[in-house]
């Protein structure tokens, strides 16, 4: 017997033992699959929903295991939880917001020290190497909205803007997220010196934003010249229900904001907010997932000075800037439609008609 047919029996041999023992070989192929890790700043929101489903899907189109796990909106949490995915070796992470930016960097650089590419979706880790923050640009997306928050005022008081008061009903004011959009907003507000700005934290809670518009109702009521909610998609309904409570009519308050949700959605369509600034939930996470999937295998992602096309897609063009927020890495900034200004309710690009 010859070795070439020595050979060719042991591997038959080989085979039918593990396909005796319940193993394929497709199985066996598959320990060489990908696998990224993805924390949640937490579940349940339609926005995150709308990250995880926009992740699987593309994990599943390109054959990437993908590991979820919510962390609570509790920074020493997704600190233990980053741990666990770098002892289980996953190949890329995808940070999908948190409450604290600084408090997360240590979990950062820990997968920046063993190799794993990072991207950020929602929120950006101040520190460490973020390879691709991939979002809208909150300030200048909140500047968008206060532009159209300002004409609304405009339009209820015969193209001028009167002195009085407007409140901003912002999320977690420790929250990079919720300065950058206070800083946008005040970028448009400061240009009024005859407006006096309430300020009152919502802390991305339906139940914290109607508390504190309710309070700073009391306290104007007159005087209020409308109310801007950073984000309506969890702040909207708590607002316009402290509104409605106070026997007034949110269509006089012209709410408007960033980051829609099937709430925000809701609101627009029966007249109780004015517009809002879209955020690409959904396909920001699926180009998270594809370009960790190209650092894995070779393939370019893009580059600082590159802008990034897809025909038809509403955060299409996108330019790629340093990030400002990270050690190092880039920033891709998504396009923001302006709903139902610029884009309507009904169109199915819109990661609310999509979610499932």
């Amino acid at each position: 017997m010859n070795i070439k047919r020595l050979k060719y029996i042991f591997v038959v041999l080989i085979l039918g033992a593990l396909i005796l023992g319940g193993v394929s070989i497709q199985t066996m192929a598959s320990s060489d699959k990908l696998v990224f890790g993805m924390i949640v700043k937490w579940v349940g929101t339609p926005y995150i929903t709308a990250f995880i489903q926009g992740a699987q899907q593309k994990a599943d189109e390109l054959g990437i295991k993908l590991i979820v796990q919510d962390g609570q909106a509790d920074s020493l949490k997704i600190i233990e939880l980053i741990d666990i995915l770098i002892v289980q070796k996953i190949d890329g992470f995808i940070m999908a917001g948190s409450i604290d930016q600084k408090a997360i960097v240590p979990g950062i650089k820990k997968l920046n020290e063993a190799g794993i590419p990072v991207m950020a979706l929602d929120a950006c880790p101040e520190g460490g190497k973020v390879d691709m923050f991939i979002s809208f640009n909150i300030e200048q997306s909140s500047a968008k909205a206060a532009e159209a928050f300002v004409q609304g005022i405009k339009d209820r008081n015969g193209g001028k803007v009167p002195e009085g008061v407007v409140i901003e009903i912002t999320g977690d004011i420790r929250d990079m997220f919720s300065q950058a959009a206070s800083k946008g907003f005040m970028s448009v507000i400061d240009k009024y010196p005859q407006l006096t700005i309430a300020q009152g934290e919502g802390k991305w809670m339906n139940i914290d934003s109607h508390d504190r518009t309710a309070d700073l109702l009391t306290r104007f009521r007159e005087k209020v010249l409308g109310i801007y909610v950073q984000t309506p998609d969890v702040m909207g309904v708590g607002a316009v229900s402290a509104i409605e409570a106070a026997g007034l009519n949110p269509k006089d308050y012209g709410i408007c904001g960033i980051c829609m949700g099937p709430e925000g959605m809701e609101l627009i369509k029966e007249g109780k907010v004015l517009a809002i600034v879209e955020q690409e939930a959904l396909s920001s996470a699926e180009l998270a997932v594809q370009y960790l999937y190209n650092m894995n295998t070779g393939r370019d992602i893009p580059k600082i000075g590159e802008t990034v096309v897809e025909e038809g897609a509403l955060w299409s063009p996108a330019k790629v800037i340093k990030n400002p927020w990270s050690d190092e890495g880039a920033f891709m900034i998504l396009q923001d439609p302006l709903v139902p200004l610029e884009v309507g309710v009904d169109d199915a690009r819109l990661w609310e008609n999509q979610l499932k």
